[in-house]
């Protein structure tokens, strides 16, 4: 009896520990959060006093919070088209969020990240915004619909899926996508909120104005051209002081009430005991000018158009309450980080790179010494204007298709409001010069055609501007 006893605990105890090991090899699950124009610092865990985000906050703690994550292209249908495929918008052929400008190539197509994960073997399903290009999900994305966009009612739904998904032998990669704050937009033309409006308050409660807020001498002039050439974009000519300090309380507000949104569907994942082995993501597709510079929306290559938060938590994998300042393209590397959590193969082609690494390993950084932003004014009163930021560790390089003051170089460690264009600075000229080799490079590199033609060519160049063209105009 007691040999018979000793082999039958035997036998229980290798095959709870082969069945513990095998949980902890399966595949996780993965849900990125998304939000939409919100910009990087208009967060409290960032120290923003004007916010209150409770919810983000703990989601910050419970991982690693990026500080220096930008988008491939501040605007919606381009920098989402990136992030579910990888690719750069002009590679895309998605250069705005018009009709016949916005709409990925067919061949594309086949690179979308949830195909790649369904056939992993993931349940794939997306609920909210998804605007690349369509408003909401639709057949041939690789995703299945729970939800289509609007936020009201987005986390219960979403909290069904997982709820569906709790005793489910297959992962699951979930998109929940939400709509505000860009609801901004419509505040700023006066019109009624999607949502539910948000109230004017007394002007001793409102946020102070930002201390960019004047647009310098040297703002490029092709930002000034589009901005009063589109009013019903940039209604905002004529605020006032008080306007703007309106705007940006209603700005806070609307990223108050997705934060609470969010905090719904994080309080579901534990009750429902999905966090042990749930990768949770956060980021957005652009910011908001936020009276910086006297703007407002997106499009623009300043720092709170381009820069966005993001946020990685996995229980007993990313270790806890984590700053990192590794410098990061949300449309390149999201891509190839849940791949390789997904254990999927990263196609070849993809420049992006795997954050893993960099979320499990202390210390751990990318090799990488600047990524690119990219940017296009279209509408049918909108220019046409374009533009590319070079954004490294430490300086950042802009450049406007055209205009006055459309070169700008700034030193984001000293001045990272962007008060201060060092492009006629006598002791920053090698690093301009090497700035704007890295644009050069990277045009011809990415088959950015359309912008090569665009480009400053170093100082000490031995090509002629005619070697960018491969025909006139």
């Amino acid at each position: 009896m007691i040999t018979k006893f000793k082999i039958l605990f035997f036998v229980m105890f290798v095959g709870a520990f082969i069945g513990v090991n095998a949980q902890k090899k399966e595949k996780p699950n993965i849900i990125l959060i998304m939000t939409d124009q919100h910009q990087a610092e208009a967060l409290s865990v960032a120290g923003n006093a004007d916010v209150k985000t409770p919810n983000l906050d703990r989601l910050a703690r419970s991982g690693m919070r990026f500080e220096k994550t930008y988008v491939t292209f501040p605007l919606c249908t381009p920098s989402r088209s990136s992030i579910f495929t990888g690719k750069m918008p002009h590679n895309l052929g998605v250069n705005s969020n018009e009709v016949g400008d916005n709409i990925i190539k067919l061949s594309e197509k086949e690179l979308m990240l949830a195909k790649a994960l369904q056939l992993a073997g993931y349940d794939c399903a997306y609920g909210g915004k998804w605007h690349a290009h369509e408003s909401s999900m639709v057949a041939g994305n690789g995703f299945d619909m729970i939800a289509p966009m609007g936020d009201i009612g987005l986390a219960e739904k979403s909290i069904d899926y997982l709820k569906a998904k709790k005793e489910s032998k297959k992962p699951f990669f979930l998109t929940v996508s939400f709509d505000n704050p860009h609801n901004i937009c419509e505040w700023a033309r006066n019109e009624p909120l999607p949502y539910g409006n948000i109230l004017s308050v007394p002007l001793h409660e409102t946020p102070q104005l930002p201390k960019n807020y004047q647009q310098g001498n040297s703002f490029p002039e092709v930002l000034k051209m589009e901005q009063d050439a589109n009013k019903k974009v940039y209604p905002t000519a004529n605020y006032t002081e008080e306007d703007w300090r309106q705007y940006r309380y209603t700005y806070y507000k609307l990223i108050e009430k997705v934060d609470l949104e969010i905090g719904k569907i994080l309080d579901a994942i534990y009750k429902l005991n999905l966090r042990e082995n749930t990768l949770i993501l956060f980021t957005s597709d652009h910011g908001d000018g936020n009276a910086s510079h006297r703007w407002n929306q997106k499009t623009a290559l300043i720092e709170e158009s381009v820069k966005v938060p993001f946020i990685a938590s996995y229980k007993g994998k990313i270790k806890t309450n984590q700053v990192n300042t590794t410098l990061i393209s949300n449309g390149l590397d999201l891509y190839p980080t849940i791949c390789e959590y997904a254990g999927v193969e990263v196609p070849r082609q993809l420049s992006g790179k795997s954050l893993k690494t960099v979320f499990e390993i202390s210390n751990s950084t990318l090799d990488r010494d600047f990524i690119v932003v990219e940017t296009k004014f279209e509408g049918k009163n909108a220019f046409g204007s374009s533009g590319r930021a070079v954004v490294g560790k430490r300086f950042k390089y802009v450049l406007y298709s055209w205009g006055k003051n459309r070169e700008q170089l700034f030193d984001l460690e000293n001045d990272p409001l962007e008060m201060n264009n060092l492009t006629d600075s006598k002791s920053h000229s090698k690093i301009l010069d090497q700035y704007r080799e890295y644009l050069l490079d990277w045009c011809k590199s990415t088959g950015d055609a359309s912008f090569l033609k665009k480009v400053i060519l170093p100082s000490n160049s031995k090509l002629s501007s005619s070697a960018l063209f491969d025909k006139p105009y």
